[in-house]
């Protein structure tokens, strides 16, 4: 997540830096280095943002679940806790999905395969700064 999807999610979470600092549980000079882009914003603070995003009232309810989008086959889906928890808008937040046919070892692994999904660029899409 870049500086500017950073600040462009607390705009859109109507935020302020305080707020966002709170809920985040990090600290107030944390939320200022990730906008500044002095520190990358860290995967789990990435993760809680769009958890966040996606818990916004009008959010996109549409959306495909992720076994839809991938075309999972049923022996796939069965072992992947994502269908089993019936939480395939939130496969991204979820730890030991069989995203690509693999378990990924971090989520910094699956944040990197996550960002180029459909399921999460939902959300992504929402915090695109604006040029």
């Amino acid at each position: 997540m870049t500086k500017e999807e950073f600040h462009s999610c607390r705009k859109r979470l109507t935020k302020t830096q305080v707020e966002l600092s709170q809920i985040l549980g990090i600290s107030l000079k944390a939320v200022h280095s990730y906008e500044q882009g002095w520190r990358n914003v860290p995967t789990h603070v990435e993760r809680q943002l769009y958890f966040l995003l996606s818990r916004l009232r009008g959010s996109k309810e549409r959306q495909r679940p992720c076994w839809v989008v991938k075309n999972c086959p049923t022996e796939r889906k069965k072992q992947c806790p994502a269908w089993e928890f019936k939480a395939g808008k939130l496969c991204w937040f979820i730890n030991g999905t069989i995203c690509d046919g693999t378990v990924q070892d971090n989520w910094g692994e699956k944040m990197n395969i996550c960002r180029k999904c459909e399921v999460l660029s939902v959300w992504r899409d929402q915090i695109e700064p604006q040029v």
